[in-house]
């Protein structure tokens, strides 16, 4: 692990990244305060890269030209040994190939790169995809960094809120079995403030699929704060396992599970982006560590 793992330094802060999955496992502030969850009993990973899928397909099946093909949950990518194409101080990008292995699951050429770039107290997170076949690229993306919450020891889960940048007032969607439900639910946030409590997460994600914002603040009244960015991405998550555990995921998404009603061509899914030949998509976010308020 210690050959295929990382650490960036940047002014304030510090990020782990691991080759298996292109995943960040680490991101620490000046005092050496972990940001991000460690990967305990209650889910086993840490912010995995969402790909080609976000979500579930209807009985974990793609079918693209009267042919189907077993994928699972959220895709391959976060389990897929990436390749190091670029090593340095505060940068590192990682690339993921198409291959046999992928192919028997997923029946396109692709090439996946994720650049991490720390720079000033904030972890930029680049994600290229270049079709690199002969057929339009079927495809989503989604980030999932889980953080610590509480974020500091002495505070309950229920001090801290997300605060978006603009008001949230449209419906939120949910998932039955892993698939979308067709019927959008009324929105937990008031205003532009999701209070943080387990409830939300009885029922698994709250599903933004038209969010206003592009950036979110998580933070209790004292302590330090992360607040999150992104580019490109058109759906949101937010998520923490049902029946309580300490984290949080905050995760930008280009791409939604199949809806339960949907079992045609993958090509026809909903929510995906489809890349023409030669052509690529880049999208990216960014985690700001702020500091005591």
């Amino acid at each position: 692990m210690e050959q295929d793992s990382l650490t960036l330094h940047g002014d304030g802060i510090s990020a782990t990244v691991v080759g298996q999955g292109a995943e960040l496992v680490s991101l620490r502030g000046a005092d050496g305060m972990e940001f991000l969850w460690q990967a305990g009993p209650e889910w086993r990973r840490h912010s995995p890269v969402l790909f080609p899928i976000v979500g579930r397909l209807k009985g974990d099946q793609l079918r693209h030209r009267g042919q189907t093909y077993p994928l699972s949950q959220h895709g391959f990518a976060r389990d897929k040994p990436f390749a190091w194409a670029e090593r340095g101080p505060r940068s590192c990008t990682l690339v993921l190939t198409d291959d046999a292995d992928t192919r028997a699951r997923y029946p396109f050429a692709f090439r996946l790169a994720v650049t991490y770039t720390l720079d000033r107290h904030q972890l930029d997170v680049t994600f290229d995809i270049t079709n690199i076949g002969d057929e339009p690229l079927p495809a989503s993306i989604g980030a999932h960094p889980a953080f610590n919450w509480p974020l500091l020891p002495d505070l309950a889960k229920t001090d801290y809120q997300l605060t978006f940048a603009d008001d949230e007032p449209a419906p939120i969607r949910r998932l039955k079995d892993g698939l979308l439900l067709e019927t959008p639910q009324p929105t937990p946030v008031e205003g532009n403030i999701l209070k943080l409590s387990e409830r939300p997460f009885d029922e698994d994600a709250v599903i933004m699929d038209q969010p206003a914002s592009t950036s979110v603040r998580y933070a209790a009244g004292r302590g330090p704060a992360i607040e999150m960015s992104w580019q490109g991405f058109r759906e949101l998550g937010v998520w923490s396992k049902p029946g309580g555990a300490p984290f949080l995921c905050i995760e930008p998404w280009h791409g939604i599970a199949s809806p339960v009603d949907f079992d045609g061509d993958f090509v026809d899914k909903p929510g995906l982006m489809l890349i023409a030949p030669a052509a690529k998509r880049v999208l990216s976010y960014q985690i700001r560590l702020v500091g005591h308020p």
